[in-house]
């Protein structure tokens, strides 16, 4: 992309996004752009449908609280299904729909640039440390 394109891209966005125009929208960012959102979409698009248990296993970390907390905001938003089951005890299950699904296609191209950049991230984040530790100890923070 051009300056120009990012530029123009960026204002509709922007636009798009403001709470004038549509709270929706940037209810629907809070929730799919949270860490424990997706690892759930990850996790159910690489294992398929699974129970709350699984997932809580898959999503290393999150406490039931916010699996709990995630996986209603993305059912709200279409991007999970939640199917219960009448049996003793009961069973329920979660799953992509096919909305979560076309977000997780989309989420795939940054987690890969993410991955094959991560030594960039590393060496940027300790030269930064490296001269945030030096400013400190000459007592200029």
């Amino acid at each position: 992309m051009t300056d120009k394109e990012i530029i123009s891209a960026s204002q509709a966005i922007c636009e798009a996004l403001s709470e004038e125009q549509d709270g929706l929208k940037r209810d629907v960012l809070n929730h799919v752009g949270n860490t424990w959102s997706l690892f759930v979409i990850h996790s159910l698009g690489v294992d398929g449908r699974m129970r709350f248990s699984r997932l809580q296993e898959r999503v290393t970390g999150v406490s039931q609280k916010m699996l709990t907390k995630s996986l209603r905001e993305l059912e709200r938003d279409g991007l999970i299904s939640r199917t219960s089951y009448m049996e003793v005890p009961p069973r329920v299950e979660y799953e992509l729909t096919e909305l979560g699904r076309g977000l997780l296609v989309q989420i795939i191209p940054l987690w890969t640039w993410i991955i094959a950049r991560s030594d960039t991230f590393r060496e940027a984040r300790n030269k930064y440390d490296q001269i945030k530790k030096g400013k400190t100890s000459e007592g200029l923070i």
